[in-house]
């Protein structure tokens, strides 16, 4: 049986996690190495890619600036996520604002050395990247479609750090990212839904809070139009194996997903909308393996 102070620090350790949503960390990082393998570097074997120092390190500054990003922005949003995420900000709240502060820095740091082992380059790029998230959490996120349109970009930047160090400028590699990014886009405009009465008595200047939850859902269901036509040419004109069985699940899904949109009205049903939002991200990035079943076997050496 623990006692109370192993109790209190296995809390401690339960709230810096959550703080830091190590999930969300874990699950870039698997599908920053699923886009080197399928899509960014097929032709190179699985073995030279899993063991790559300089992908590792890539991937693990990729991981610990996100997780920074995280820390920074629960640090801005602590007032705002009692009111949008009770529950969650009592379990925040065993870590104080200092250690988050302090762990913030530590990590940003650490990230930083990561990159200087690929290059100078990579120390400029997770700076600015590092940067940009501060920003974004500090002063862009509440303004309407700027906020919005950053927190997109900035989640598909760890791609970019990838996809720039393996140089491959096919286009189903843009279409690829097109597609992940009118997802998030579309993820971002339903957590403004979802967090309105929190943004309203912070006067964080959402979509919604300025213009009103009708124009937010306008957009969001052009979003989710524009998303079936990366989708279209991805199983028309590009090889993505037995990924087009989940482009065409994802057409389907994103219908049923504007239906139910303009149904909605209440926390729990933007928080359900978000979940399909999520759960199209994290089984689009288990889908890569579709691509070619048997590639992992065939390349391994």
């Amino acid at each position: 049986m623990f006692n109370r102070g192993q109790k209190l620090l296995l809390l401690k350790l339960l709230s810096l996690f959550s703080v830091v949503r190590g999930y969300n960390v874990l699950m870039i990082a698997i599908a920053q190495y699923l886009t080197s393998i399928y899509i960014l570097a097929p032709n190179i074997p699985v073995r030279k890619v899993l063991f790559d120092p300089y992908l590792f390190a890539i991937v693990v500054a990729s991981a610990i600036a996100i997780a920074a990003g995280y820390i920074i922005n629960s640090f801005y949003d602590a007032e705002k996520d009692l009111i949008n995420r009770p529950t969650k900000s009592m379990l925040d709240r065993l870590v104080s604002q200092r250690f988050k502060l302090s762990t913030y820095f530590i990590l940003n740091f650490i990230s930083v050395i990561f990159a200087s082992y690929v290059s100078f380059r990579a120390v400029v790029f997770f700076s600015l990247y590092i940067f940009g998230i501060w920003l974004y959490s500090h002063k862009l996120k509440k303004i309407p479609f700027v906020g919005n349109f950053v927190s997109a970009t900035l989640a598909i930047t760890p791609f970019f750090a990838v996809f720039v160090y393996y140089k491959n400028f096919q286009p189903v590699i843009f279409v690829h990212a097109i597609f992940l990014f009118l997802i998030i886009l579309m993820r971002e405009m339903v957590k403004d839904l979802e967090n309105i009465k929190g943004d309203i008595a912070h006067n964080y200047q959402t979509i919604p809070v300025v213009y009103g939850e009708k124009t937010s859902k306008i957009f969001i269901t052009v979003l989710g139009g524009l998303t079936l036509i990366p989708s279209y040419f991805l199983v028309s004109y590009f090889s993505v194996g037995y990924m087009y069985i989940f482009f065409y699940a994802c057409m389907l899904l994103m219908l049923v997903f504007i239906f139910f949109l303009w149904r909605s009205s209440t926390k729990v049903h933007y928080l359900v909308l978000h979940n399909i939002l999520k759960f199209i991200i994290i089984s689009g990035v288990l889908s890569i393996l579709l691509i070619d079943i048997d590639l992992l076997l065939n390349r391994i050496l």
